[in-house]
Parts: structure tokens; C-alpha cells; sequence
């Protein structure tokens, strides 16, 4: 991928400013909206069922269009399909608001808001994973990248907070009018931004067809060894982390008490690292190679879901989880930029897709798992058992010699 001029000028930077910006605007519409809905339908139905419908309703529909999306983030215009996906969500918010204000507020109308919702991420996510390349130096990414976490771990801490205030003041409605003008301040933004387009997508005409390239796709993984093993470790690691990210607040009601409190402490204590290790990775830029970057957040995510099973002192287990939100942005940065640098740029959408796929399925993959045995065996049993073997699973990452090799900084191009 070479370097435009407008990269090596520094106006690459303006760029991006107005770019992460424009996103984040947009992310924190979308969060109120997502934290409105959700808390609408417990507080109107106060059932398991209806929230679990919910949850794969926002899951399920991303989940099966990320290999379709990469594979159209490699044909056309990503800045395009960008603004697409948030038009879409814009319209299907706004329709849904204008009903509501009708005063038809029917369950399964919020089901498939969240549908709608997650088809739009679905296809925005290996958009931006693939756009980014193109719009920064290369040896800039781990920054940005580092940057953008944070930004996202902001919004994160924030939107919670702020939806319910705003529930407290105002209508679901309006709400989700603030969630339309926030996509149309990021449309408007993406329309004045100046992005490349890159190869594939600036043929007058597609030569090969949609499954073709699919296929093409996942050739491109399979010949590439250092992204089967990078997606497989992904895959395990993901599955290991489902007990410490989704029946860590079921654990503190047991185990500490069931103050309101306590769950909102560990959600911030979580925001707060992550906010803190975007800007440790941004400034840092982690070890030259970047599998040993990856290693490094490994072992502390390991050992910290180990304490998390042990410690009897509930602000001891405050910092625990801080840690592991610190070591979130160190762990996923190295990985997008190795992508972002290795992958060749026509097959960039095709590879976030796959690993898209990946990374949203995996943990509610292992929820099915450790979900039920956490009714029959001890959570803190659970949080031991899957600590250890990742632990056992980073001993391996850190002896991978074709990731090790593929985590070496590229040779730097001899200035002219």
C-alpha cells in the first residue's frame, strides 16, 4: 500500500481528526439508543425471554452479514458503504420514532430496530478496519488505532450514564431523534472527507462475481498461515474470556452483595482501564513486534480473570478489572494494525469480516457453555479454571514462530 501525498504532507492528520470524530458523534447516538432500548424493554416486560430476543437480535444479523459486508468493504467504495450503513440505521431510527409518537409501541418493533442496527454494523465494522490504512502512514496506525479505543471506551463510560438521565427527563423518542442527527452530523462529515479509493474498487467494472471473491477471500486466509493461527488463537482466547465478561456481575451479586452500586462500580472500574489503555497503547506503540504486544496483554488478561476467582476484597477486585480494561486496547490494537499492515489492501474487508465474525461469536459461543455449569459450580471456580488455561493458551501464542514472524516490524523505506 503506498503512501499518498497527502500522507507524507501531514494533512492525513486533519483527515482523521474529523474522521474519529465524526465516528464517535455517531457511536454515542447509536449507545443512547442501544441503552434506551434495552432498558425499555426490561422495565415494560421484565422477562428473561424478551431480553435474550433482544440481545440475538442485535447479535445474530451482524454476525451472519460480516462475511457478505467484507467482501463488498473489497469491492466498492468503503467511504460509501460507510455512509450507507448509517443512513440505513438514521432512516429505520427516525421511522421508528415517528411510530412511537403514533403510539404504537409494540415489543417486536424494538426487535427489529435492533436487527436493522446490527445489519448497519455489520456492514460499517470491516468498512473502517479496511478504510483506516488508507487514510493514515502506516507507521501511525498503532496510534490511531490506540486513539480510536479509546474514544470507543468513552463512549462506553459515558452512554450508560447519559441514556438514563435522559429516560429520567425525556421519551424514549427523543432519544432516538438525537440518534438520527448524531448519523447525519457523521454522513455529512464523511461526504467533505477526502478518502482514496482503493484498487478493486476503482475498476470502471467488477471482473469476477460476489461468490468468487468470497471464496478468493477465504483462500487468502487459508494460504496465510499466520492468519489461520492468529484467528484460531482468537477464537479459543474469546471462548476463555466468557465467564470474566458476562458472569463477572452475577459473581459480585453472589459473592459481595446485590447493591445496585456494586454492578455499576465494576462496569466503570472496566471503562475506565479501557480508556486509560487506548492511551497507553496510543503513547507506547507497544514492543517492536507485535505479537509480543499481544503476548504481553494475554498474560495480564490471564492472570487477572485467575485474581478475579480469588480475591475476597471487593475493591481489590475493583482493580482487577480496571487491569483488564487496560489491557483490552493493548491486546486488540497490535492485532487490527497487523492486519491493517499485512493484509494486502484488496482483500482487507474480506479478512475483517472473517475476523468480525470471530470475535462477535466466540464469546456467546462460550457463554453456552460456562452459562449453565455457573448454576452448578461456582463462578470463582470457573474464573480459575478459564484464567489458568489462558495462561496455558499465551505460553503457546509467545512460541509461535510464524507469529512471531509475522508480528516484525516491516523495514522502513530509505527516505529519498
Amino acid at each position: 500500500m503506498e503512501e499518498t501525498n497527502e500522507q507524507v504532507s501531514g494533512a492525513w492528520k486533519k483527515n482523521i481528526v474529523l474522521f474519529l470524530s465524526s465516528q464517535t458523534i455517531s457511536l454515542f447516538g447509536s449507545s443512547l439508543v442501544q441503552y434506551a432500548m434495552m432498558w425499555y424493554i426490561t422495565l415494560t416486560t421484565q422477562s428473561g425471554v424478551m431480553m435474550t430476543i433482544f440481545i440475538l437480535c442485535g447479535f445474530v444479523p451482524a454476525f451472519l452479514l460480516s462475511p457478505a459486508a467484507g467482501v463488498w468493504a473489497d469491492r466498492y467504495n468503503r467511504k460509501m458503504l460507510m455512509i450507507i450503513a448509517d443512513a440505513l440505521i438514521a432512516i429505520a431510527t427516525l421511522i421508528l420514532a415517528i411510530v412511537l409518537f403514533a403510539g404504537y409501541a409494540e415489543i417486536w418493533l424494538f426487535f427489529l430496530m435492533a436487527a436493522i442496527r446490527a445489519l448497519g454494523t455489520g456492514i460499517q465494522t470491516p468498512a473502517v478496519g479496511a478504510v483506516l490504512p488508507q487514510m493514515v502512514p502506516k507507521d501511525q496506525l498503532t496510534k490511531v488505532n490506540g486513539i480510536n479505543g479509546s474514544l470507543q471506551a468513552l463512549i462506553m463510560f459515558l452512554a450508560p450514564m447519559t441514556s438514563a438521565a435522559l429516560l429520567t427527563m425525556a421519551s424514549i423518542e427523543v432519544i432516538f431523534f438525537i440518534d438520527v442527527i448524531t448519523a447525519a452530523i457523521a454522513i455529512l462529515t464523511l461526504l467533505g472527507l477526502r478518502i482514496p479509493v482503493h484498487e478493486k474498487a476503482a475498476a470502471e467494472k467488477q471482473v469476477t462475481g460476489y461468490f468468487h471473491d468470497l471464496q478468493k477471500g477465504l483462500l487468502y486466509i487459508k494460504h496465510h498461515a499466520y492468519l489461520k493461527q492468529l484467528f484460531l488463537f482468537f477464537a479459543v482466547f474469546f471462548v476463555l474470556m466468557a465467564p470474566a465478561a458476562f458472569l463477572t456481575p452475577l459473581q459480585v451479586t453472589r459473592s459481595f452483595g446485590e447493591d445496585v452500586w456494586r454492578l455499576t462500580a465494576i462496569e466503570i472500574a472496566f471503562s475506565v482501564g479501557m480508556m486509560a489503555g487506548g492511551g497507553v497503547i496510543a503513547a507506547w506503540g507497544g514492543f517492536a513486534n507485535k505479537i509480543h504486544t499481544l503476548t504481553f496483554a494475554s498474560l495480564v488478561m490471564g492472570v487477572c480473570t485467575l485474581a478475579l476467582g480469588i480475591v475476597p476484597v471487593f475493591w481489590i477486585y475493583l482493580l482487577f478489572m480496571a487491569i483488564i480494561g487496560i489491557a483490552v486496547p493493548i491486546f486488540n490494537t497490535p492485532t487490527t494494525v497487523l492486519l491493517q499492515e499485512k493484509v494486502s489492501e484488496n482483500y482487507l474487508g474480506r479478512v475483517f469480516g472473517v475476523f468480525g465474525m470471530i470475535t462477535t461469536s466466540m464469546m456467546p459461543v462460550g457463554m453456552l457453555i460456562f452459562g449453565p455449569i455457573a448454576d452448578v459450580v461456582k463462578i470463582e471456580w470457573l474464573l480459575i479454571g478459564t484464567g489458568l488455561l489462558m495462561l496455558v493458551l499465551t505460553l503457546f501464542l509467545g512460541r509461535n514462530d510464524v507469529l512471531l514472524e509475522a508480528g516484525k516490524p516491516e523495514a522502513k523505506e530509505p527516505t529519498p
